[in-house]
């Protein structure tokens, strides 16, 4: 979470472009981003030297070790005279990451001019379209050498002293995006890093898994999926794992060309070089996958503006609706194999509105799948930039029913103070639902009156198949004993007269003053 200081900083370097003529909110959030992506091909670059330094094993290196390949690295030109940089970044750099291909950037001859990368077949040459179709709109805007060398200076000197460890591209874009006028009005608010990480916890993707976010933005489930599988599985996976982590476990789908790009280069920064970054309309006619993916993981736009001329037909069917986080709802049950798993989040509305689509859509849920936990989380979770309160879905697409009972947490800390600030705390429910929901056997006596509990399948239908906790919570109301009603009034009375006793004294002082 970016606070304090760190705003400080990343304020400067914006009041530098903003200063340098670059007004644009959306523009400055790309431009910065490819500087971001420059300088960790560096430090990538550098991890593969020293692996081949300990190791002694060779590595695939990202810059040509020619001079100018060796020239374009973040560590060679941060350091040089204003317009070097700019020379270097404009001139090489840039047309080099965008035609990166296999990991790797092209070259360049000692005139300068560029030398394009061979292409291979197969799997590496569709590797290659992945990144590069994205890239190949891409402008490079920074307007002067100063400005660009303000930018370089600022950013580094963020790395090196403030954010070494932290996700720090996700982290500057959902700051900038908060500087957007517009931001909020599509649901373009990117999931706290820590939610998301709890969401892929819950469903728990192996390497055997697909994985897909229909409604990307910057591709941050997908990189916590990614961090998941590394950390839990790395030591055991083949090399047909490996092949599939690189290139076909993980696909995201978005409107935004931006966000494409910052979604190709997030992706390919955590070694995923052949994603499924696409261009697509989600819950439009152009996508028309079904039954592709194990794993769903999303935060989907709330109050999205959608053409109801272009909806898919098939999600028409399961709940007829404009509202685009009912919509999908059912594109993840469409999407899904038989056995899939999905946590989303929804607005509070979505568990509990009386319109026909709300209630047509939790049915879906309840009678035809397995909804397996709805997790209440607290309004604050997407502070600054919004005040919703939200709730996490975890479901299983069966086709053919099996929620028995559904488990529900009321999540009242996550670990982050729920104002404006998001100041770090102590309190967060987060690992203890992890716990629990993993050992959903132990929950069975629990009370409703705790912060866990299962509701049965009978119940909810009952209730119109209301998902809200408070419909089925219990608060425990403490008896308080009150004294007698004498000893009150006897109480009163010795208030009343002390009060005019001292109106009294306050009146002669009052007498005295003005003789």
């Amino acid at each position: 979470m970016i606070t304090g200081e760190i705003k400080n900083k990343i304020d400067q370097i914006w009041t530098s472009i903003w200063a340098g003529g670059l007004t644009n909110p959306l523009t400055v959030i790309e431009q910065l981003t490819y500087l971001m992506f420059i300088r960790s091909l560096d430090v990538k670059e550098q991890d593969n030297e020293k692996a081949e330094f300990l190791l002694h094993v060779k590595r695939d290196r990202i810059f040509p070790q020619s001079s100018i390949g060796q020239s374009m690295r973040w560590s060679k030109f941060k350091n040089k005279d204003a317009n070097d940089i700019f020379m270097i970044i404009s001139r090489y750099v840039f047309p080099a990451i965008k035609n990166m291909k296999h990991g790797r950037l092209p070259d360049f001859d000692e005139n300068g001019n560029f030398i394009e990368l061979p292409d291979e077949s197969g799997a590496e040459k569709a590797e290659t379209s992945s990144f590069a179709k994205h890239m190949a709109d891409a402008t490079f805007m920074i307007p002067t050498a100063l400005v660009l060398q303000k930018i370089i200076t600022g950013l580094d000197d963020l790395y090196t002293h403030d954010i070494a460890d932290l996700d720090m591209q996700g982290d500057v874009y959902e700051y900038m995006l908060g500087k957007l006028q517009t931001a909020g009005q599509n649901g373009q608010f990117r999931t706290p890093k820590h939610i998301r990480d709890m969401m892929v916890e819950l469903v728990a993707p192996t390497p055997q898994d697909t994985i897909c976010d229909p409604a990307c933005g910057t591709a941050g489930f997908l990189v916590s999926a990614v961090e998941y599988v590394r950390r839990n599985y790395e030591s055991q996976m083949s090399k047909a794992d490996w092949d599939a982590f690189k290139t076909t476990m993980f696909s995201g789908f978005d409107t935004d060309p931006t966000m494409l790009r910052i979604s190709a280069m997030n992706l390919m920064l955590h070694s995923i070089t052949q994603p499924d970054i696409s261009y697509k309309d989600s819950i439009s006619k152009q996508n028309q996958l079904s039954d592709a993916y194990t794993v769903c993981l999303a935060n989907p736009p709330f109050k999205g503006t959608v053409d109801a001329e272009s909806i898919n037909d098939d999600l028409k069917s399961v709940v007829n609706t404009k509202k685009t986080e009912l919509l999908f709802l059912a594109l993840f049950l469409r999407m899904l194999k038989k056995g899939g798993r999905c946590a989303c989040i929804v607005p509070d509305g979505v568990l509990f509105g009386s319109s026909k689509a709300h209630k047509s859509i939790r049915k879906e849920l309840v009678e035809n799948h397995q909804l397996r936990a709805v997790i209440s989380m607290p309004s604050g979770v997407f502070k600054p930039y919004a005040g919703v309160s939200t709730a996490v879905l975890v479901f299983t697409k069966t086709g053919a029913g099996g929620t028995d009972k559904v488990w529900f947490y009321d999540m009242k800390a996550d670990g982050f103070s729920l104002d404006d600030k998001r100041n770090a705390i102590d309190d967060n429910d987060i690992p203890d639902i992890i716990g629990r929901f993993h050992h959903l056997e132990n929950e069975g006596e629990r009370k409703r009156t705790e912060q866990s509990f299962f509701v049965p399948k009978e119940e909810i239908v009952g209730n119109d198949y209301d998902l809200s906790i408070n419909k089925y919570k219990e608060i425990e109301y403490v008896p308080v004993e009150y004294p007698p009603t004498s000893e009150i009034m006897a109480k009163l009375h010795e208030l009343e007269t002390e009060i005019a006793k001292n109106l009294a004294e306050l009146d002669e002082m009052l007498k005295k003053e003005n003789v």
